[in-house]
């Protein structure tokens, strides 16, 4: 694909690795085909795409590779054991990206989302039937300091800044994208 890409229109300056799945299920009950699929689609498919476009970034002198990281690659929650471990996996990778290659003018980033309003998280953020917020909800809104999921739009302007040329001397960065929830540790009962 990487060739077929080259060969139409170029090498490829801008790569995001963004596909990425989850699987939340308890670590016990977990088997390690489950573990090993989230670890092959969310950590080792982006070191196999940026392996692959790297030469060509290198021969150009210069590249920007985005890898989308998640809060998970800074904490852990129950459930989301093979999760937290490939973006924590994603964030390494991300950093030593940068390490080795940043001698080629390729900058490689990390863009680390919060909890985002998606049609994948729809069903966390329904109204009960009492008219109440879902708890995960209330969580996600408490843990917050602006109160409040994100939005993709809120993803649009720094992973912009990553791709261009503002973020030439940037490398080996994870930019989280919370809304402040990493660095906060929540409200005094």
């Amino acid at each position: 694909m990487v060739a077929d890409i080259e060969k139409e229109l170029g090498v490829i300056d801008i790569l995001v690795n963004n596909a990425g799945i989850i699987r939340r299920i308890p670590m016990t009950e977990m088997s390690a085909e489950e573990f090993r699929e989230v670890i092959d689609i969310d950590l080792n498919a982006p070191f196999l795409v940026s392996k692959t476009v790297l030469p060509g970034m290198i021969e150009k002198g210069h590249g920007k590779i985005i890898n989308i990281c998640s809060m998970m690659s800074e904490l852990g929650r129950e459930t989301v054991s093979a999760y937290a471990a490939a973006k924590g996996g994603l964030k390494m990778l991300t950093k030593n990206i940068a390490s080795e290659y940043g001698g080629y003018n390729i900058q490689c980033n990390g863009l680390g989302p919060g909890y985002i309003a998606t049609p994948q998280t729809a069903p966390l953020r329904e109204r009960q039937p009492d008219g109440g917020r879902h708890p995960f909800d209330q969580f996600i809104v408490s843990k917050t300091p602006q109160a409040r999921w994100g939005t993709p739009e809120d993803l649009m302007g720094p992973a912009v800044f990553l791709a261009s040329d503002a973020s030439n001397f940037v490398n080996g960065q994870i930019l989280y994208v919370d809304g402040g929830i990493l660095a906060y540790i929540g409200k005094q009962p």
